[in-house]
């Protein structure tokens, strides 16, 4: 009797444990679609290419900046940087052409599945995400990444204690005093 006990209980806590693994992965599915990604690929792992590749994320933050800032929702922003990707190509570019560099830019707003990035106390978990992509050249380099919408970063466990931090959110800060000014 003792053993049917055992084997009954360990039944129930594996099924607790799977049906809890399938509810946190659509959860967090959910909550990928509330972000919209930045994705810098560099054309290769060169140390030039690499150096040029912060060049253009420093031109293209600047260049969001105002637009970001008037974003409410992810959808918003989705569509809102999908109208900009010329511009954003040619920005990229210019960056690139004013550093010697012959190869070009493309820009689109894509859904791609990215693993979890941990940096110190903040994470963004694995999952499909809609994302600006930037290749620069063959695009086969080392990527810079970061979160235009919401502009921050978060860490939490299950939605609790999160933690707010953004250097975009505050660059938007700096640029709306800036603009009141």
């Amino acid at each position: 009797m003792k053993k049917v006990c055992i084997i009954f209980l360990l039944s129930i806590i594996i099924s607790l444990t799977a049906f809890g693994a399938v509810l946190g992965a659509k959860s967090g599915s959910a909550t990928n679609s509330e972000f919209l990604r930045i994705h810098i690929r560099a054309d290769s792992n060169d140390e030039t290419a690499q150096a040029v590749k912060y060049l253009v994320r420093d031109k293209i933050v600047e260049y969001l900046t105002p637009h970001v800032a008037n974003y409410e929702t992810q959808a918003q922003a989705a569509a809102g940087v999908q109208t900009l990707l010329s511009q954003i190509e040619w920005e990229a570019e210019r960056v690139l052409h004013k550093n010697g560099f012959d190869y070009g830019a493309s820009a689109s707003v894509k859904t791609e599945h990215f693993p979890t990035r941990i940096y110190g106390e903040y994470t963004l978990p694995a999952g499909e995400y809609t994302a600006l992509i930037i290749e620069l050249g063959a695009g086969a380099g080392d990527n810079w990444w970061c979160v235009i919408y919401p502009p921050l970063c978060f860490s939490g466990v299950s939605g609790k204690n999160i933690v707010y931090k953004s250097k975009i959110c505050e660059i938007i800060e700096k640029w709306k005093k800036n603009r009141e000014g």
